[in-house]
């Protein structure tokens, strides 16, 4: 049998490949959208890949079971538990896609996979016992937990609700989480490998640790989220539901284009290198967004291209710009650095369904029309308690909570476009976070959509101080 895990740094994000070796044949649990490198991993390993395997119906990736499901030699397999609402409709009738309920087991040469309904972070999730066969185990060797059981984390089961809308829902979910934990992980022996669905970084938990794999002992011994499951339900709820990030708006539309299907394309495209003209014109037309991938906010807020939106590369900050402030719809124009980095990010807005990437210039080029710039001041300098007017506070709202400056109105950076109503027009609108780094793309999105906001960058000190006499860790 070989394993291994393929890891996505921008999303934090784990697909396993998972061979036998002696068919040569192979399963990939949880692919995102670009297929082709799943296919150039198992090949590599001498293997060929006939099944592929979802966890749940995600919501911060396109799914690749969609691009898989075209080719006749592939066998999908999906969950059949999460009701009328929650029901893969994309497959149709599709004849290579199999529905799974709990209990329910398949091979892959001789690796045995079975079924684990575990709902809680949705009420689909499916977890998978891998037992090796061929190497004479009568008993499994790891669970694909997904987004059930992180590395000292459980999956967070607020995105229905929070993300996709479902009203109502959350204690719910928490509750059934809870059981899921009791009852799923209980009879399994302690040297069961974990093999999460993500890592630290993701928006799927708060507590996600950065080790990329676990053992079920250690978790029960370590896991905090997991120790309240099995010794406090009530406290457990409270506990889970208190403290999760915002959610960037585009998490929605994952869980339905997961759900009801998106446009097989095949792969990502590469950019066109544009010349100043076609940025010209692209920007006089106000075709659409442009992301200013620069790492350096300080070079940004001093001048960009009119309309960007701080958007930097590499790093978790580019797809979360980009799914918190551009519609699928809309064309992307790309500005960096390097032209060789441009290749990658159109792959990585592929993962998350923005596909209409138009080009991509580098900043140098369009020097000349880089007309617009963000009013920035360091914390260190501000004078905040002179502003007479609304601070926005683009932290989390647990962040806010713990401590917070006087005037501060909170709004999570990841929320700004579903909120833009809320954002008071006053004019002058200092725009801050624990850093800057979060307040640039705030500031740099909210100056787009003709706010007159200010880039306070560097540390709240004054909010750790206010946090640390309200008691609070921040």
């Amino acid at each position: 049998m070989l394993l291994r895990q393929i890891e996505d740094p921008a999303l934090a994000q784990y697909a396993y490949l998972i061979g036998c070796q002696r068919s040569g044949e192979a399963l990939v649990i949880d692919p995102e959208r670009d297929i082709a490198r799943y296919h150039r991993i198992a090949a590599s390993h001498g293997l060929r890949i006939t099944a592929v395997a979802e966890t749940h119906i995600h919501a911060d990736f396109v799914s690749g079971a969609r691009e898989f499901a075209g080719d006749p030699d592939i066998t999908l397999y999906l969950s059949a538990e999460g009701g009328k609402d929650w029901t893969y409709q994309w497959p149709g009738d599709r004849k290579k896609v199999v529905f799974l309920r709990d209990g329910d087991a398949f091979r892959v040469g001789r690796i045995a996979v079975q079924a684990v309904h575990s709902p809680g972070h949705t009420p689909e999730h499916l977890s998978y016992l891998i037992t090796d066969l061929g190497g004479g185990a009568d008993e499994p060797m790891a669970l694909a937990t997904g987004d059930f059981l992180f590395v000292g984390d459980v999956g967070r089961p607020d995105l229905l609700e929070t993300a996709a809308g479902v009203a109502g829902v959350r204690e719910p979910s928490a509750r059934q989480l809870r059981e899921s934990l009791v009852r799923k992980l209980g009879p399994l022996p302690g040297f069961i490998q974990i093999l999460p669905g993500h890592g630290s970084g993701s928006a799927c938990g708060k507590a996600l640790g950065a080790v990329p794999t676990t053992v079920l002992d250690y978790e029960r011994r370590f896991n905090r989220a997991l120790t309240l499951a099995q010794t406090d339900a009530g406290e457990f709820v409270k506990d889970i539901l208190s403290g999760q990030p915002e959610p960037p708006p585009y998490f929605a539309r994952m869980k339905t284009v997961n759900r009801d299907g998106i446009a097989v394309t095949g792969g990502p495209v590469k950019p066109a290198i544009w010349s100043v003209s076609q940025v010209a014109e692209f920007l006089s037309a106000s075709r659409g967004r442009v992301l200013d991938t620069r790492a350096d906010r300080a070079v940004f807020d001093a001048g960009h291209l009119p309309g960007a939106i701080h958007a930097p590369f590499p790093g978790t900050f580019f797809l979360t710009a980009a799914g918190s402030y551009v519609e699928p719809e809309e064309e992307i124009l790309l500005v960096g650095e390097s032209a060789a980095d441009a290749a990658e990010m159109a792959c990585q807005l592929y993962r998350i369904g923005l596909d209409r990437v138009a080009g991509f210039v580098t900043a140098d080029t369009v020097r000349e029309l880089a007309t617009d710039a963000v009013p920035r001041v360091d914390f260190a300098d501000w004078k905040h308690e002179l502003e007479d007017g609304v601070i926005l506070d683009v932290r989390t709202a647990a962040e806010f909570e713990a401590g917070h400056l006087p005037n501060a109105v909170n709004i999570a950076y990841t929320r700004l476009k579903p909120r833009l109503a809320e954002v008071p027009r006053t004019a002058r609108l200092p725009v801050h976070c624990g850093s800057g780094k979060r307040a640039a793309l705030a500031a740099s999105f909210l100056r787009a959509e003709g706010f007159d906001a200010f880039h306070v960058d560097g540390l709240c000190e004054e909010c750790d101080r206010i946090a640390e006499a309200q008691g609070h860790a921040h």
